[in-house]
Order: structure tokens, then C-alpha cells, then sequence
């Protein structure tokens, strides 16, 4: 399935359907840290995820929001997105729970030991190696 990286539609259907990717965060050394992790993706485009609080991820969100995320990674389309993340406040958590937990049945979004992780992409990458010529797509978000 092609996916138009300036249809942000198209974008978060994509995330939905796959429901998880990899997120990579740059650590207070400036080593990058990639981990698997369920997504959930808003209407907007904004991604959201949960996270254990002591992880590494949530420590280097907290000193650097730097986030990269790969979306389909057992296809021939796989979704590349950049951009800021921040860790959501307890009470920012609690308003997003129930359209985080409609697209995640059983979360942990608001859970004791849990954070919630908030990805604005700015930078949006399809590669599309369904034919014998792979189709690069790259989008700008503002």
C-alpha cells in the first residue's frame, strides 16, 4: 500500500494499521537508543506511546525531545518520521487516555510507573519496494 507522506490521512491510517514501530531517542552521551514500542496515532498526525517512567527513552526525551520513529517493518512500505517528542504531564496523560486506550485496549497510558510520550513529526519518509523501482517519498510537516 503507497503512502503519501504530504496526506497525513493517509500517514496515520498507515500507523493504525501496524499499531507499533521503532522509536529511536538520542541519549545524554549523544548515542542513539532505538526500541520497539506500540503507537497510537491522532487524527492530527501527533503519535503517542507509553513508556515504563525509569526507561532510557523517557530520561532522554527529558533532556533531549529529539525522536525518530520507523513504522512497517514486515512489508514493502515503511513509514520514516522525525520530530519533537516531549513526556506528557500526568494531567496532559489523563485528558489523552481515552482516545489513546480506543485505539490500545488495555494501556497502560495512565498507570502508576508509566509515562505517556507526545511525537509532533515534522520530517515524513515513505520507501515503497512493491515494484521493481523502490518510490521514495519525502513531506514536510509543519
Amino acid at each position: 500500500m503507497a503512502i503519501d507522506p504530504h496526506d497525513r490521512v493517509s500517514v496515520v491510517m498507515f500507523i493504525r494499521e501496524h499499531g507499533r514501530g521503532v522509536a529511536a531517542t538520542v541519549s545524554a552521551g549523544g548515542e542513539p537508543e532505538a526500541a520497539l514500542v506500540g503507537m497510537v496515532a491522532l487524527d492530527d498526525g501527533t503519535i503517542l506511546f507509553t513508556s515504563r517512567s525509569e526507561s532510557r527513552k523517557v530520561a532522554n526525551l527529558v533532556g533531549n525531545g529529539a525522536m525518530a520513529l520507523v513504522v512497517g517493518t514486515e512489508g514493502a512500505v515503511t513509514l520514516q518520521l522525525e520530530g519533537s517528542a516531549e513526556v506528557a504531564s500526568a494531567a496532559r496523560a489523563k485528558e489523552l487516555e481515552p482516545v489513546f486506550v480506543r485505539h490500545a485496549p488495555g494501556s497502560r497510558v495512565t498507570d502508576p510507573g508509566f509515562s505517556l510520550v507526545i511525537v509532533r513529526p515534522r520530517w515524513v519518509r515513505s520507501y515503497d519496494v512493491s515494484d521493481a523501482v523502490p518510490v521514495v517519498v519525502e513531506a514536510l510537516w509543519s
